[in-house]
């Protein structure tokens, strides 16, 4: 018996239109659930618990600077006399009466911390020291809450990890920069064992460009030069 064979329908002109409009809006789709995919798998790192102010100490301890070496640190960055620059999860205020003196009286430092606690004791410190040309901001573990535009340089000195929305907070501090400011990040290496940090706090380079990089990030260069800490730069 002969098989029956019956002519395939071939697709009208308007259904094909129908199915090419489907899959342009499918791709769109795609597109702007992008970033949300990104920010996801940027916040599955385990963020590092934020000091409180119990710790204080620990941040002025006179062993810290052979450990870190603050000054030779912050005289690789080429920060200028009247540079405007923000230390992010500033603290007491460590690095800010160091940025204080390298910006100069025409420059500009703002300390931010998220908890009142360090902000009181900034202002303290910065009271003491008489430094006209710092102002301090209490921010949130979501917006460091930085003037649109003013920045040349936003420092983070073993702050980074600890944020419990990174990409939130990147996107704040990208708004804050001026075209051409740079974002510095310095982390305790996480790919060296020999470096007494608990795990959560240290990060490697290669890590730290996975999570900047695809927010806008542009990665300039790392320095190695301290004992423990890599110098990550990027700019806006």
């Amino acid at each position: 018996m002969a098989a029956l064979r019956l002519p395939l329908a071939k697709p009208s002109p308007a259904g094909l239109t129908l199915r090419v409009r489907k899959f342009r809006i499918l791709v769109v789709i795609l597109l702007a659930l992008l970033p949300a995919a990104q920010a996801q798998t940027l916040t599955r790192r385990q963020p590092a618990p934020v000091m409180g102010v119990a710790g204080a100490d620990w941040l002025t301890r006179p062993e810290r600077i052979q450990e870190e070496d603050p000054d030779r640190m912050l005289a690789a960055l080429d920060i200028r006399k009247g540079d405007t620059v923000a230390d992010i999860g500033a603290g007491v205020g460590y690095h800010v009466w160091r940025l204080s003196a390298i910006v100069g009286p025409a420059g500009k430092v703002i300390g931010e911390d998220i908890q009142e606690g360090m902000i009181r004791l900034m202002k303290k410190n910065a009271e003491e020291r008489k430094l006209a040309n710092v102002e301090l901001v209490l921010g949130t573990p979501t917006d460091p809450k930085l003037p649109s535009k003013s920045l040349d340089l936003v420092l983070m000195v073993d702050v980074y990890h600890e944020f419990s929305e990174p990409v939130t907070m990147m996107r704040h501090i990208q708004e804050a920069l001026r075209p051409g400011g740079r974002v510095v990040l310095v982390e305790f290496r996480k790919e060296d064992p020999s470096v007494p940090i608990q795990p959560l706090h240290k990060m490697s380079v290669p890590e730290v460009r996975s999570e900047l990089e695809p927010l806008g990030f542009k990665f300039q260069r790392s320095l190695e030069f301290l004992p423990w800490q890599h110098i990550i730069i990027f700019s806006r």
